[in-house]
């Protein structure tokens, strides 16, 4: 194959996503928002500010200068976190060549217009750009290094779908196709969010039995927004909605389930500020986004409005959990 390949943002996920695509062949560019960071990234031969310890292919080229890489491009895979994206990619769409396919890997939800991503890039992007999106439960250090994992690819169009499913799956990484774009991008996003009560509930050492409770109906509510929103219930059941729960929930990597580990230990995370040279909880950003959608659409997310409440009114989390427990009594179903 000769096909050339952007990845916008050079973060674990993006640089996990361009070690995965440099296969048969392909010519992959790694594009980092800071040149300070492609010196270090070419030099070292390792991505140490964002994915230590993971060797990168020297055939792997490197640029800051987004509009020269992504004029050259067949494929365009977007990384960078949900609150950057329209600042990062609405300059450069013009470049776009018509028939390229843009990929988003990025889970969340847009603040203001509440958008997801591919939404945001249909918005900005010329006609004729495909337009798709890869989800679903996996490290980017595992990835990386090459371990098993399942993903999904997801598009309005099934071809688009499948062109995106075959681009990305390999000897260990499995991807499924859905034409369910709407389900898969809104289970990404609140699953953050989902995940970060649950690192919550344990720093507050609740146990296990809090821990299951949390994930099943925080997946509840994740299947009611998607629902709301137009997606497939039974998206929710796959990988993009529970399997990319659990991971996330889980998974000592998890970066939004550490956040929630803080504030259940009675830490503040700084929720205004953002290090550039540290990875994102994108669930910091979409607690607020997934809630404000939510009263969009008229949804029920109480464990969402709890984490919103923690993070950004200095709720105490064990307050949240009482009232979490004393809510009416319902049927499950």
């Amino acid at each position: 194959m000769n096909d050339r390949i952007a990845v916008l943002g050079a973060g674990a996920w993006g640089t996990a996503l361009a070690v995965l695509l440099m296969r048969d062949g392909r010519r992959v560019t790694l594009c980092a928002r800071r040149t300070e960071l492609c010196e270090a990234i070419r030099v070292t031969h390792e991505n140490s500010a964002y994915l230590p310890g993971i060797p990168l292919p020297d055939a792997l080229e490197l640029s800051a200068d987004w509009r020269a890489v992504v004029r050259d491009a067949d494929t365009i895979v977007m990384t960078v976190p949900s609150r950057h994206a329209r600042t990062a990619i609405a300059p450069i769409t013009r470049e776009i060549r018509p028939g390229a396919l843009l990929v988003s890997a990025t889970k969340g939800v847009e603040e203001g217009t509440l958008h997801t991503m591919s939404a945001m890039m249909r918005a900005v992007a010329p006609r004729g750009v495909e337009i798709a999106v890869l989800s679903g439960p996996g490290f980017a250090a595992e990835v990386a290094r090459g371990k098993p994992a399942a993903l999904v690819a997801a598009a309005s169009e099934e071809p688009v779908a499948i062109r995106t499913r075959e681009l990305f799956a390999s000897r260990t990484l499995r991807v499924y196709s859905s034409t369910d774009i709407v389900g898969v991008e809104l289970a990404g996003a609140a699953k953050n969010v989902i995940a970060i009560a649950v690192g919550a509930s344990d720093g507050l050492e609740l146990g296990s039995s809090a821990r299951a409770a949390v994930i099943t109906r925080g997946l509840a509510e994740i299947m009611r927004l998607s629902v709301a929103g137009g997606g497939r219930r039974e998206t929710i059941a796959g990988l993009a909605g529970l399997g990319d729960l659990v991971l996330t929930c889980t998974g000592d990597q998890s970066r939004n389930r550490a956040v929630g580990l803080r504030l259940g230990r009675g830490e503040r995370p700084d929720v205004q500020s953002e290090d550039p040279g540290k990875p994102v909880a994108e669930g910091i950003a979409n607690a607020r986004s997934v809630r404000a959608l939510a009263a969009r659409l008229g949804v029920e997310m109480p464990i969402v409005d709890g984490v919103y409440r923690a993070l950004y009114e200095a709720a105490a989390p064990d307050t949240i959990v009482d009232e979490l427990l004393s809510r009416e009594l319902k049927a499950e179903f």
